[in-house]
């Protein structure tokens, strides 16, 4: 879902359509997330999860060839929607990690997984701009869709079967995600600082293929390889997953967040600055990588927390949160378009340092308590909260 991103310019060129229109490819793919998150993931506390696991990535398979071969615009933003549904796949896969591990474990399991989720989010851009410039964006969702087939198969022969904690029907799991919501303090103050983090790290990369090119000339490939750029940061999560048992999930979000705001900073002030294209870029990598750590911090340390709520209903518990978060960036990516087309990078800039700054009002507001006891039993938290 990732893929699109880098090369906003050149579908752009290929329907003849500005940065304003085909921006909302890359809003289509992240409210067809948020949907699916809400829809298919509670199936995990529901359903055997590997045939399910199975289902959706054949589903994605077909979603990537539907975007390749997409005639227009509008057909390629219901493509990327239905594509975005089902790449809510992944998030029926997380939530196995935490049954592998003792509970004061929990939080180095969600960072290796995370590792490896965060790594996919940043190289798509990479390998999304590299095969782009050799065959044409439409090969990029060509060879995505054969590598996500080749996971039916792979799923079958090495996965075991992993079946449903509670028996439900599919409506009481509906029902529950909002007794969730209602009941559960911690989950509502994690999902609303995700989502407010993640709208100021969509925004950056929503505008920066467009930054690249309008300041310096730079193409799809350049804008990708900021992917591995980005990978460096992302590489800090399961020293994020260890802190977070260590010290407490409050702790880490907020030194994820002050990583953030420093990286906005060092993004905004190097392109005022009269930098040549190399210091321009230097700058840049400097600025990406601080802004992946921080961003990759808060995300592992808010899982971390929320899975520690109600083990039995671990997949809606990342479905509230995850919707949410998701929603967030579909509003960030949609507003930072907007603000791109009126004031620029400077625009961009205070639009994400305003996300960053609601997120840390909202954090500060929240109650200091058991998620900062890592070691509590999980009944313990679910009691106070």
């Amino acid at each position: 879902m990732y893929y699109n991103q880098p090369l906003l310019l050149e579908m752009g060129r290929t329907y003849g359509a500005a940065a304003s229109r085909v921006g909302w490819v890359a809003v289509a793919t992240q409210i067809g997330y948020a949907f699916g998150l809400l829809t298919f993931v509670p199936l995990g506390d529901v359903l055997e999860r590997r045939a399910l696991m199975m289902k959706m990535y054949g589903g994605v398979a077909i979603a990537l060839l539907l975007v390749a071969v997409a005639p227009t615009v509008d057909v390629l933003i219901v493509s990327s929607v239905l594509l975005g549904m089902l790449a809510s796949v992944t998030h029926v896969a997380l939530p196995i990690a935490p049954d592998l591990v003792p509970h004061e474990q929990r939080g180095r399991a969600i960072g290796t997984v995370m590792t490896g989720l965060l790594l996919g989010i940043l190289l798509a851009r990479t390998f999304a701009g590299w095969v782009s410039g050799i065959h044409g964006w439409r090969w990029v969702f060509v060879v995505a869709a054969v590598m996500n087939a080749s996971f039916v198969p792979l799923l079958w022969t090495v996965m075991p079967k992993l079946p449903p904690k509670e028996s439900l029907r599919y409506r009481e799991a509906m029902r529950s995600l909002w007794t969730l919501v209602r009941t559960q303090a911690l989950l509502r103050e994690s999902a609303v600082t995700g989502a407010l983090v993640f709208a100021s790290f969509s925004s950056f990369w929503t505008i920066l293929a467009f930054l690249l090119h309008s300041h310096y000339g730079l193409g799809a490939g350049v804008a990708g390889s900021f992917g591995v750029v980005g990978a460096a940061g992302a590489m800090v999560a399961p020293l994020a997953g260890r802190l977070s048992d260590r010290h407490g999930s409050r702790w880490v979000i907020s030194l994820g967040m002050a990583l953030l705001a420093i990286s906005y900073v060092i993004l905004w002030a190097e392109e005022a600055a009269r930098l040549s294209l190399t210091l321009h870029i230097i700058a840049l990598v400097v600025g990406v990588i601080v802004l992946d750590m921080g961003a990759q911090m808060t995300q592992v340390a808010n899982q971390t927390r929320i899975f520690g709520l109600v083990p039995s209903a671990r997949s809606r518990l990342n479905t509230v949160y995850m919707t949410v978060y998701f929603t967030g960036a579909a509003v960030g990516s949609a507003l930072a378009t907007a603000v791109w087309v009126r004031w620029g990078w400077n625009g961009v800039s205070v639009l994400q340092l305003g996300f960053i700054g609601l997120a840390a009002a909202w954090h500060a507001c929240g109650r200091r308590g058991s998620e900062d006891h890592p070691h509590l039993n999980p009944e313990d938290v679910l009691v106070e909260a």
